[in-house]
């Protein structure tokens, strides 16, 4: 490695910091070098990186010296505990958790929709929620075009979102089930093989899950639409990788169908998959591993004139989270933002 910058992924031996260093290769990435850090248990294993075996290291305080860039996976109490150390080390912190997204000081950036923001960091730019993410990108072209009045989304979650375990967990107790055993969740609250369940992070008064507050208060920071009406229903499903959505639409007036395909078709990001004599449209299978997310069945809401539904599928290790985060990394370079003018560190 020669020329560019000094990365550290933080969250290397997880199922994101894999993909970051998949898409870091791929992509060309301009680095200088780059600095593989984890938590003390995985320290000293080493991973193949375009050829080189790179050792991993535990993050301590010295570990963000000389760095410029880091590329953080690792979880919201990991990201609070050294993101501020690695910005007032110098470097600019893109995190993929949810420790920082809704501090009003923290830019929640999403390229295809408000790459501008991205220039008012102050050492720390938020990666959102995968699920939010693969909604944004599908329906902001849209709302682009005529603005979104209200959102009503069903997710479809694979075992990917909870992790390289939760999926390693699906196919063993899919095993289980077809060898008559009964199958015991470890990572997962209950059994996902042939199975799903209501998406298990906390619950608010009002019986929202914390996934499902998440697409709500991001979208509504990414698109600057505070008022938007938006409500989520998150269901974990037992797919390996690739999220999917079922996504209702309300306009303040029709919008045409035919419009809205030419508009996704044309969209930066995502992908128009459509057979609707083969009944053929997006699924977890076609999207793992692709950039793009997918979307199709397009179509008028029969309940009322000003409504669209459409449905989508999306990696979640990929779009969802790895890339997000290099698309944000390769912004700032193009841009010249990675570098801040603005010493404050927001924890």
């Amino acid at each position: 490695m020669s020329g560019g910058i000094n990365v550290a992924i933080l969250g290397a031996t997880g199922a994101v910091g894999q993909e970051l260093l998949q898409l870091l290769a791929t992509r060309q990435f301009p680095l200088k070098n780059l600095k593989l850090l984890a938590s003390p248990r995985s320290a000293g294993t080493t991973i193949n990186y375009s050829g080189e075996e790179l050792e991993v290291e535990a993050v301590a305080e010295d570990s963000f010296q000389d760095v410029d860039l880091v590329l953080a996976s690792a979880g919201s109490s990991t990201s609070k505990t050294w993101a501020a150390k690695a910005v007032a080390a110098g470097a600019v912190v893109i995190d993929n958790s949810s420790a920082f997204r809704m501090n009003p000081e923290v830019p929640l950036v999403v390229p295809e929709i408000n790459p501008e923001a991205a220039a008012k960091h102050q050492g720390i730019i938020a990666n959102p929620n995968c699920t939010t993410i693969l909604m944004g990108v599908a329906i902001y072209p849209l709302h682009q075009v005529q603005p979104i009045k209200r959102v009503v989304v069903s997710t479809y979650q694979s075992a990917s979102g909870a992790g390289a375990r939760a999926m390693e967990e699906v196919k063993t107790q899919s095993q289980a089930i077809l060898a008559g055993e009964t199958p015991q969740p470890e990572i997962l609250p209950y059994p996902l093989a042939f199975n799903l369940f209501p998406h298990n992070s906390p619950l608010n008064e009002q019986g929202y899950c914390e996934e499902e507050m998440k697409m709500i208060n991001e979208t509504r920071k990414i698109f600057n639409a505070p008022q938007l009406s938006l409500s989520a229903t998150c269901v974990r499903v037992p797919v390996l990788r690739a999220h999917s959505e079922a996504i209702n639409l309300e306009f303040e007036q029709p919008f045409a169908v035919q419009q809205a395909r030419d508009i996704i078709a044309q969209a930066k990001g995502v992908k128009l998959v459509e057979d609707w004599q083969a009944n053929y449209f997006p699924m977890p299978i076609d999207a793992t591993g692709k950039d793009e997310v997918l979307v199709g069945r397009i179509r008028q809401d029969l309940s009322h004139p000003c409504g669209l539904e459409l449905w989508l599928c999306g990696d979640q290790i990929r779009k969802g989270a790895a890339l997000n985060a290099i698309q944000i990394a390769e912004l700032l370079l193009q841009e010249n933002w990675l570098k801040t003018t603005n010493s404050k560190v927001v924890v």
